[in-house]
């Protein structure tokens, strides 16, 4: 695998889960320009885009004003 994706997994922190789906560690090392690809998928599969993350503190958020709201 080139070194430029290797940074890039490591700056990404995407790693663990090039561990998790090793098929992709064939395919980066065939077509390195497949890494945008896997990125998305990865962002998609684990649910780490923002949108994601700002339902998530939406949910948060939701959840202690109706245990305050109970309490109170």
């Amino acid at each position: 695998m080139k070194k430029e994706i290797l940074r890039e997994l490591e700056k990404d922190k995407f790693l663990d889960y090039l561990k998790q789906n090793t098929h992709y560690i064939k395919e980066l090392k065939r077509n390195p320009e497949s890494y945008k690809k896997f990125k998305k998928e990865i962002k998609d599969k684990y649910k780490l885009n923002f949108t994601d993350k700002a339902k998530e503190v939406i949910n948060d958020i939701e959840l202690i004003s109706n245990i305050i709201s109970t309490i109170n």
